[in-house]
C-alpha cells in the first residue's frame, strides 16, 4: 500500500507483542511474561492493554514454544504461535502471522503499563509517512562513558570514565515501535541480524527513524525493583 493509502486512514494495522524471552533478570520461576501482575499475568495485562488502546488491529503474541497452548488459554481469540531463540526470530515469527497488514507495530510484552496514547501517537506517525517510529524520553541522569577493559584501581571493580555524554540529544526509547510492512520486512531480511530493538534493525539498513513523545509507564520489566514497582502501581 502507498503512503497515500496509509495517510487516507484504509491501513491494516497488525501487533506482535514478543514474549518468548526466559527472563531471567527478574529472578521468577517462570518465564517473565507469565509471572503475576496484580492478579493477571504480564502478558494478559500487556494484551488487554493493546487492545484498550482504541486500535483495530490483528494481535500476534509469540511464546515459548512449550508455552503456546497455556497462552492461547489465557488469551482466548489471540493469534498466539512460537518464537525463537533470540527476540529477532521472535519478530520474524509474528511477522510471518500478521497476514496483510500495512502497518505493524511491535511491543514488548514486558511493557504493560504502556498507555493508550503511546500506541495512538506511534500509528498516527506512521500513518503519517514515516516508515519507522519510536516512543522517546529525554534522558535525565548524568551519562559517563567508561573504559570497560581499564580499572583506576586493580582488583577492585571501578571503572575508568573517558568522557561526559551531552544528554541533549538522546532520548530513551521504549515500544511499541511502529513499521510499514515493507520497512519491518527489510528491516529484518537478514537472518542473521540481531538488535536489541526492531527499530535498530531497521536503521542498520538505511531506514530513517523517527521519535515520539513516549510515557514513563511504559517501562520495561527486567529487574525485581521493576516488577516490585509496576506491582505497587496495578495494586
Amino acid at each position: 500500500m502507498s503512503d497515500a493509502g496509509l495517510a487516507g486512514g484504509s491501513a491494516r494495522v497488525g501487533v506482535i507483542v514478543p514474549a518468548a524471552g526466559s527472563g531471567v533478570r527478574l529472578g521468577e520461576d517462570s518465564p517473565k511474561a507469565f509471572v503475576d501482575l496484580g492478579g493477571s499475568t504480564i502478558l494478559e495485562r500487556c494484551v488487554s492493554g493493546v487492545v484498550g488502546a482504541g486500535i483495530d488491529a490483528f494481535v500476534v503474541v509469540v511464546v515459548p514454544a512449550e508455552l503456546v497452548g497455556h497462552a492461547r488459554e489465557l488469551l482466548p481469540g489471540v493469534t498466539v504461535v512460537p518464537g525463537g531463540a533470540h527476540r529477532s526470530e521472535s519478530v520474524r515469527a509474528g511477522l510471518d502471522a500478521c497476514g496483510d497488514a500495512d502497518v505493524i507495530l511491535v511491543h514488548d510484552a514486558a511493557r504493560p503499563l504502556t498507555p493508550p496514547g503511546v500506541f495512538r501517537r506511534v500509528l498516527d506517525a506512521v500513518l503519517a509517512g514515516h516508515e519507522a517510529v519510536v516512543p522517546g524520553l529525554p534522558v535525565v541522569d548524568t551519562l559517563k562513558r567508561v573504559d570497560t577493559l581499564k580499572r583506576v584501581v586493580p582488583g577492585d571493580g571501578a571503572e575508568a570514565v573517558t568522557e561526559t555524554v551531552d544528554r541533549e540529544p538522546l532520548r530513551a526509547v521504549a515500544t511499541p515501535q511502529g513499521f510499514t510492512r515493507d520497512a519491518l520486512l527489510r528491516a529484518h531480511a537478514d537472518d542473521g541480524g540481531l538488535a536489541t530493538d526492531d527499530a535498530g534493525l531497521a536503521e542498520r539498513c538505511g531506514i530513517e527513524v523517527a521519535v515520539v513523545p513516549g510515557d514513563a509507564l511504559g517501562f520495561k520489566i527486567t529487574t525485581p525493583w521493576d516488577l516490585r514497582i509496576a506491582r505497587m502501581l496495578v495494586s
